[in-house]
């Protein structure tokens, strides 16, 4: 089967999935969610023993066994859920996402949105990381995603067709350097997913108490375009809406050493997004081997 059949064979099963999710009422399509969950982690176990080694090794003795069970399982809900709200953007949209969506603390950017300037927004795999783009356009803020490009076209332009309908831009991961700093000059926001394993490109800092090779984008043009850091992280608080919170503004005094600057930097906002991960466990997405190249022994089989 030729690449472009395959292509459009998925592309068919994810969009008739889309505008079934969509024709249902809205709490049975977030249930599909759980069904998602319950097949890819009690059935078949994708990344089962990942997801528990990453809590075992972050929380040590402070859960049992059958709590550490409840815990991945839920964030397995939590991101099947996430993944069934992005399918629903067209029904959010016409039933107005304020009624889903709130922003607990907007003064803590209030300030800076003032000046007209562009900032940074980091965002973690925790909680709906797609939903915060659309919240934050929701009040009108000139917000773009970095975001990687699907290799399936198809499937790559009906995710970005689904962002552009809250008026979120798209930058995607592969433009040069010179277009990110000409965007932040110009007053728009980045947003960066910034917890993934950066493998030797990264810079080590401590997160969830182990070190972690992270990539250096977010605090590198932070620091170049003098420009703040926040986080910025979507709690579940029902099955039907979401509150957002901020942490920030987080910059640093340059010293002189671009790599210590950038570390610096770094663990300051990845602390932040520690905080959220150590109160709501359950919405970080532990499936992924984020400590690969520091701790390559986590993940072997045993």
């Amino acid at each position: 089967m030729s690449k472009a059949i395959q292509h459009g064979i998925e592309y068919f099963f994810v969009k008739l999935l889309v505008v079934i999710l969509n024709i249902l009422p809205l709490s049975i399509s977030i249930r599909f969610g759980d069904l998602i969950a319950f097949i890819a982690y009690r059935v078949l176990g994708i990344r089962k023993q990942v997801t528990l080694t990453n809590l075992k090794r972050t929380f040590g003795d402070k859960y049992t066994d059958a709590e550490y069970d409840k815990i991945g399982y839920r964030s397995y809900v939590q991101f099947a859920r996430s993944m069934v709200e992005f399918g629903l953007y067209p029904k959010l949209k016409r039933i107005g996402l304020e009624k889903y969506a709130t922003l607990a603390n907007p003064e803590v950017v209030d300030e800076h949105l003032k000046t007209g300037k562009g900032a940074i927004l980091i965002g973690g795999h925790f909680g709906n990381l797609e939903l915060v783009g659309a919240a934050l356009t929701m009040k009108k803020w000139p917000v773009d995603f970095l975001v990687g490009k699907q290799s399936n076209k198809l499937v790559n332009a009906l995710l970005n067709k689904h962002r552009a309908m809250f008026g979120v831009g798209i930058i995607e991961i592969g433009v040069s350097a010179r277009e990110v700093i000409r965007v932040l000059r110009k007053g728009r926001w980045i947003a960066f997913l910034s917890d993934q394993d950066a493998r030797r490109d990264g810079t080590i800092v401590n997160f969830l108490g182990r070190p972690a090779s992270t990539p250096k984008g977010a605090a590198a043009f932070s620091i170049i375009c003098k420009c703040p850091i926040y986080v910025g992280a979507f709690v579940r608080t029902g099955l039907n809406h979401h509150t957002l919170y901020f942490k920030g503004p987080f910059s640093i005094e340059k010293s002189g050493d671009k790599d210590k600057d950038i570390q610096r930097l770094t663990q300051i906002y990845t602390d932040a997004l520690a905080e959220f991960i150590y109160e709501h466990p359950d919405h970080y997405f532990w499936m992924h081997k984020r400590w690969k190249t520091t701790c390559p022994e986590d993940y072997k089989k045993k």
